[in-house]
């Protein structure tokens, strides 16, 4: 993971995930800090699927861990790492930071380009997004159903948009993998993952009450949403960092004890 260009928090470490405890001002300064510096920035969340399945997919863990600023998107992963004695400020969730950054791109005059999402979703969402930031230059787009032979095509598309914001639309490891597969022939100076965040904004799914949001609840609304999709990822991501999390307090303790009878 890069080094900061700031002297804000470095990245701290839980369960091998590497993550900036940063908060959302704190990120979205950032953001903006290196894009006017000139510098590519690859943006990635961890939330606690991710953080179970970066344990046993190389790749996946791999891409999340050459990205350049990484934030925690879930209240599990920051109450876990709270648990341990590690400072995060907040959750960052992508969703949130996704219109933080439109509103920055809107005033600096930067052109994003969306890439995911079905196209009728997709062309949805750029209606909504329109309405909501007037003034935003949406430089292209291209939905996220293409086959590993079109990637090329859908790369030369964004470059040739001259987009200074790339959202990718896709679900995880996709577009994690993408970003990091082309970034050096994207053009762009800003390359984020967003997940299902088009089909919120385009009204296919709604997000939870801001009250489950703040209880940690969102995935069980997730869960209720899309019972088939959600419920092993859920059940099992979540009984695995649980787990895991056990394991690292009681290893902790065992260690503190020998240490103590050793005096």
């Amino acid at each position: 993971m890069p080094t900061e260009t700031t002297d804000r928090p470095g990245p701290v470490e839980l369960l091998g995930a590497r993550f900036h405890p940063w908060s959302m001002d704190e990120t979205v300064a950032e953001i903006r800090h290196r894009l006017l510096g000139g510098n590519f920035v690859h943006h990635v969340v961890v939330n606690v699927a991710k953080i179970v399945n970066m344990r046993r997919d190389p790749s996946l863990r791999n891409s999340v861990h050459g990205a350049d600023i990484v934030n925690a998107d879930g209240m599990g992963v920051v109450w876990g790492a709270r648990l341990l004695g590690i400072p995060v400020r907040e959750r960052v969730a992508g969703i949130d930071l996704f219109f933080r950054l439109l509103a920055v791109a809107e005033r600096e005059g930067w052109g994003i380009y969306l890439c995911g999402s079905k196209q009728a979703t997709l062309d949805r969402a750029i209606t909504v997004l329109v309405r909501r930031y007037p003034d935003l230059r949406i430089k292209g787009s291209h939905h996220g159903y293409f086959s590993a032979d079109e990637e090329q095509k859908v790369v030369d598309d964004i470059r040739r948009s001259d987009a200074m914001m790339l959202f990718v639309a896709m679900s995880s490891p996709n577009k994690e993998e993408f970003i990091a597969r082309w970034h050096e022939s994207l053009g762009v100076r800003f390359a984020m993952g967003i997940g299902g965040t088009l089909d919120i904004v385009a009204g296919v799914t709604t997000r939870a009450p801001l009250w489950m949001q703040r209880c940690g609840l969102e995935w069980f609304y997730r869960l209720i949403q899309e019972p088939r999709r959600m419920a092993r990822r859920y059940f099992v991501s979540n009984s695995v960092f649980a787990w895991l999390l056990l394991r690292t307090l009681v290893t902790r303790w065992r260690g503190r004890l020998c240490a103590a009878l050793r005096e």
